[in-house]
């Protein structure tokens, strides 16, 4: 299946108000099974969503980059430290390292990444769908289903499982 990032976008853009209200409900009320409800929901899409037939991630936004994520990289590039955030890497107004160009100058054109077993500790864990205490999250998980097409789908079974 193609992913098409415009039609997520008009997806998500159309359901916008929807989504935020219920994650925002979602937040106040902490469901005791959310977690659960939650991982069950991660694990039943990425049974049949294929990260390298969108990496819409990876084309669009950049994660967070630690020091330990930098050394990491910097180690498997064969570079310093020093040269790998002169090079990638820039301070954004929270004052976090992130990557200097979208998509990540490591995404290769197959949708790999040249990095993969470097790779920042966000991106690890993108897109925090499978993460304990989801309703701490739901900010971002909101954002995140103009990105991910595997969020926008946990976040619509979700909305049949907490609205009733």
């Amino acid at each position: 299946m193609t992913f098409d990032p415009q039609k997520l976008k008009a997806d998500a853009q159309h359901k916008s108000k929807e989504n935020k209200d219920f994650l925002s409900k979602l937040k106040k009320k902490k469901p005791n099974d959310l977690d659960d409800e939650t991982h069950a929901l991660h694990h039943e899409v990425f049974a049949h969503t294929d990260c390298l037939t969108c990496a819409n991630c990876c084309k669009t936004i950049s994660p967070i980059v630690i020091d330990r994520d930098i050394d990491r990289m910097a180690k498997q590039l064969r570079i310093k430290p020093s040269a790998l955030i002169e090079q990638y890497l820039e301070l954004d107004k929270d004052g976090d390292y992130v990557f200097r160009q979208s998509p990540c100058p490591f995404l290769m054109p197959d949708n790999y990444c040249m990095i993969y077993e470097a790779r920042p500790r966000a991106c690890r864990e993108y897109p925090h769908t499978d993460r304990k205490r989801f309703f701490q999250i739901t900010n971002l998980t909101y954002q995140n289903t103009f990105v991910c097409p595997a969020v926008y789908e946990v976040v619509e079974k979700l909305k049949v499982i907490y609205t009733k």
